[in-house]
């Protein structure tokens, strides 16, 4: 028996492996950063790491995010800021997200039983746009339709992929636009995606802005053109 005057010993706490590990691209965020942290936080809480990473923002947004999270910097860019949260991740399975998405509830589990049950390496939720225009529940419906017959998924969807597979294609590709096009088509090689009915909710600001119609006919204009082999740096300043 130890005695009282003894010194207890001292223990080593047990990490533990995260169950996910978050990737939140951002860049000048400042604005909706109190309503993303929180939403993040549940997750944390969840034994989720959550990576924010800074591609050289002037609002004060590393400053307000770091208060409560991992943030780190990376030259700008949304596939070089993710793959760069990628490279430091602890869990076994990645989530990219969108700093104006938000996921369903426990997408924590739904992503890891998704995963799980399809067999598959990788996945994505159904999306659903909010916004002001009466079209964009259409656009939610194309968007989530047209991923499914394609095995395609697009950023706005919550792209989530195991750490190996992820490796295994060499992460996104280095390219201002259309990565997450082109990061689908090396992950379907591997197995078909996880096509999880949950959805993300994400910000139709775009569509509000551009137009409805205006938009749409953009990005498939973009898409086709891309199927066709324009370079992602030409389309990105007409996108922009």
């Amino acid at each position: 028996m130890m005695s009282v005057d003894q010194p207890s010993p001292i223990s080593t706490p047990r990490l533990s492996i995260p169950r996910l590990s978050i990737i939140v691209p951002m860049l000048n965020e400042a604005p909706q950063l109190p309503e993303l942290l929180s939403h993040l936080q549940t997750y944390k809480n969840r034994n989720c790491e959550i990576i924010l990473v800074d591609g050289g923002s002037s609002d004060g947004s590393v400053e307000i995010a770091s208060k409560q999270f991992n943030v780190i910097s990376s030259p700008a860019g949304r596939a070089r800021q993710m793959n760069a949260g990628a490279r430091i991740a602890q869990a076994e399975q990645l989530l990219f997200l969108h700093a104006d998405t938000r996921l369903p509830a426990v997408a924590d589990r739904l992503i890891l039983d998704g995963l799980k049950q399809s067999n598959s390496q990788w996945g994505r939720f159904d999306v659903s746009i909010q916004g002001d225009s009466k079209m964009l529940p259409v656009v939610s419906w194309f968007m989530n339709k047209r991923s499914r017959l394609s095995g395609i998924a697009t950023g706005d969807q919550a792209i989530f992929v195991t750490a190996e597979a992820f490796y295994l294609v060499s992460g996104f590709p280095d390219q201002p636009l259309m990565e997450d096009i082109e990061i689908s088509r090396h992950l379907r090689k591997l197995s078909p995606p996880a096509c999880l009915s949950q959805k993300v909710t994400t910000s139709g600001r775009r569509w509000d802005q551009r137009g409805s119609w205006r938009t749409i006919f953009l990005m498939w204009r973009l898409r086709w053109a891309y199927w066709r082999g324009k370079p992602a740096e030409q389309l990105a300043s007409i996108y922009r």
